[in-house]
């Protein structure tokens, strides 16, 4: 059995919390053997437990605690602590484990409602389990959400070397912002999602780069958004955003310019990984 997550980027500029997207990197789980215990195996580094310890199966047995053990494979091409929700993809993998060892039989809707919890917020979790586009708010412990299809466009992610954990990312932020602040900071957003809904990029890309919520704050820890974000809009891009917490800037464009960005991407900073990635329309799947 496979079991297959995707990336996913949040925020999007100023759905801080709440706008979530499906992105072409992958974290792939094979389901092997019984065994006598659980174990991990994975070329990951030392930092990623390879024992019952590892957020997979933790997450696989706070569900159901009494799953037989199973050797598992993993392999992840989604870089960790840069804004492209690993953890959320570990979590999720873990739901469809436990979903698949005990014959659950898990709605999606379920399986956002447990993941969402684990992780306080649908914002990366949503778009994992159900693909493309989604904007979801948590209210009273209570699961809202819309999943749209996300407007065509090359997307392009600017990856640095240096690691930024959401820890250290979420601390930078206000315990509160001024009512008017708050009000015009939603009216961005609010602006911003309905530019994307009537497939209107030029538009939702302004809005991106206008956020209020939390990238004014994050920017002296990612230092090369303001720089990156000129550079490409005069390559023609739509919008430079902050992928989730970051430090990994996510840049919206017209198809025709991706090349052209790709270029000036990499020539900005010889270190870091410039990827072109597509929408992921299907979420998590698991296979047998």
């Amino acid at each position: 059995m496979r079991i297959q997550v995707p990336a996913t980027t949040a925020n999007l500029g100023p759905g801080f919390d709440s706008c979530g997207l499906a992105l072409s990197l992958y974290l792939t789980l094979d389901v092997l053997e019984e065994a006598t215990e659980w174990h991990v195996a994975h070329d990951l580094g030392e930092g990623i437990p390879t024992d019952a310890t590892n957020v997979i199966v933790e997450t696989a047995l706070s569900i159901a605690p009494d799953l037989t053990p199973h050797r598992l494979q993993m392999a992840c091409d989604i870089p960790a602590a840069r804004g492209l929700g690993s953890s959320s993809a570990a979590v999720v993998a873990g739901i469809e484990l436990a979903n698949a060892l005990a014959n659950l039989e898990l709605t999606p809707e379920r399986k956002v409602e447990i993941a969402a919890e684990i992780e306080g917020h649908p914002d990366n979790v949503a778009p994992a389990v159900l693909g493309n586009f989604v904007v979801g708010a948590k209210l009273d412990g209570e699961d809202f959400y819309v999943r749209h299809l996300f407007p065509d466009c090359a997307l392009l992610a600017f990856i640095p070397q240096e690691a930024l954990l959401t820890s250290e990312s979420r601390g930078v932020l206000p315990n509160e912002l001024a009512y008017k602040e708050a009000v015009k900071a939603s009216s961005i957003a609010n602006v911003m999602i309905a530019a994307l809904l009537q497939n209107d990029l030029e538009l939702a890309g302004k809005m991106m780069e206008r956020d209020l919520w939390h990238e004014n704050y994050r920017a002296k820890l990612v230092p090369h958004l303001a720089p990156l974000r000129a550079l490409t809009k005069e390559h023609g891009a739509y919008a430079a955003c902050l992928s989730g917490a970051g430090p990994t800037i996510l840049i919206f464009a017209p198809q025709e310019k991706a090349d052209d960005l790709l270029s000036v991407m990499k020539d900005f900073d010889t270190t870091a990984s410039v990827l072109s990635l597509k929408v992921e329309n299907d979420g998590s799947v698991t296979t047998r």
